[in-house]
């Protein structure tokens, strides 16, 4: 299939290949707009409609409310699966068998310790230092500690440094909240799962804490729900960073900057801030109003990609019967349910398609876990690792892959000559 363009200046006509509904952007160099010029770009600000590689990762259909991860619907993998199988689904491209499995569990649980300095590290950060910032610092200075992992080009190398940030970036996190929580660290504990190790490391360390089932499978389905989302603004970062050829633990660090952001990953916190401003349910009319003249924002709805029902949040909303079974249920689940159903009746947003995404719903568990605001953004990167990882795995073997450099359309002066200080 060709795309056949015609240059009504001069008439000429170039035939581009368009191949899984795209040409190459470079194609349109050889249209030349002027005798000197590179040739023809595409000017796509934030990447609306550019798509910056081939990925055999994570399939979305927006417009229809679709995500698998590897081919397999995000549904099935949250009942039936675990966060470090759907790791290892991420990173090698099927899913194991169970010595497989095993081995890989085995991996992960064996790299969970993190080195005396991190924590010295991070003892050298004021009590009310933000814990993204922590654990960006955490994850940076890994790339110290195993200076090895610059050799990209080795697959076991790469390897190991994959299992190493998937294992690592929980205790990290866990050393983060402690440390502003003016505890000691808690020790990983091997013979726990992923989410139970994660939890008993953030609450115990005194032997009053027992970790409840419950409590962490819903941590686990929270985990899976985040683990990779195609080409977003961190994974983008990391993908770009990456491509310099820069050590994992460099490029994951670029996904925690980027996921610090607000219009990132702290979107959950901004919904818990509006449903206690909103603060019962007698009170949403007034704040849907205020939505539709422009006073007010409904956070948690919409999404970049998502024109239908968020899959996450559909699974989201079990996860908290499960929570809230254990701690009891968070007053605000009330208003943020009756929120919702109104706001999925009501023309306005219906024609906007705006529906609940899955920030929507987490914040309510995590503040019922007993997690500061804080943190929030700090389980959502536990929760992406696998997938940025997986990512950057996946660029590395690219052959069409290159260092990333943009182009730019430059809007400034044309040449003009120095002026002295004397004459300004």
């Amino acid at each position: 299939m060709t795309l056949t363009i015609t240059d009504n200046r001069t008439g000429a006509t170039y035939e581009l290949t368009i191949t899984d509904g795209t040409i190459r952007a470079t194609d349109l160099r050889q249209i030349k707009v002027d005798a000197t010029d590179f040739g023809l770009m595409t000017y796509d600000p934030a990447f609306m409609n550019t798509a910056s590689c081939r990925s055999a990762i994570t399939f979305i259909d927006g417009d229809v409310g679709i995500l698998r991860y590897r081919g397999i619907p995000i549904e099935q993998l949250a009942e039936q699966s675990t966060f470090l199988e759907v790791s290892y689904l991420l990173v090698h491209g099927e899913l194991p068998s169970q010595s497989e499995l095993d081995a890989w569990v085995g991996e992960i649980a064996g790299h969970v310790d993190v080195d005396g300095s991190i924590a010295d590290i991070f003892r050298g950060f004021r009590r009310d230092a933000h814990p993204m910032g922590m654990l960006q610092a955490g994850t940076a200075a890994l790339g110290t500690l195993h200076p090895e992992a610059v050799a990209i080009g080795d697959a076991d190398v790469r390897h190991r440094q994959i299992v190493r940030t998937i294992a690592k970036i929980a205790t990290l996190g866990a050393m983060a909240y402690r440390h502003n929580a003016g505890k000691d660290f808690v020790p990983p504990d091997r013979n726990l799962s992923y989410a139970a190790n994660f939890l008993n490391m953030l609450f115990g360390g005194d032997g009053s804490y027992q970790v409840d089932d419950r409590v962490a499978a819903a941590m686990d389905v929270l985990f899976i729900l985040h683990a990779d989302h195609e080409q977003n603004c961190s994974t983008s970062a990391v993908r770009s960073v990456g491509s310099s050829q820069v050590d994992p633990y460099s490029a994951v660090t670029a996904g925690l900057a980027a996921l610090y952001g607000p219009l990132h990953g702290g979107a959950n916190e901004a919904v818990l801030k509006m449903l206690r401003r909103i603060e019962k349910r007698g009170n949403i009319p007034a704040f849907i109003e205020g939505v539709k003249g422009g006073d007010e924002r409904l956070m948690g709805f919409g999404h970049r990609v998502y024109k239908n029902y968020d899959p996450r949040a559909r699974i989201i909303k079990k996860a908290c019967d499960d929570v809230f079974a254990v701690t009891g249920v968070n007053p605000l689940l009330e208003v943020a349910v009756e929120l919702e159903r109104i706001a999925l009746e009501d023309e306005y947003f219906v024609t906007r398609r705006l529906y609940p995404n899955v920030d929507f719903y987490s914040g309510l568990i995590y503040e019922a876990l007993g997690m500061p605001a804080e943190m929030f953004t700090v389980l959502f990167a536990i929760g992406r690792a696998p997938g940025w990882i997986a990512q950057w795995n996946e660029m590395i073997q690219d052959s069409d892959q290159k260092i990333s450099r943009p182009r730019q359309i430059y809007t400034g002066y044309d040449e003009r000559d120095y002026v002295p200080m004397s004459a300004r």
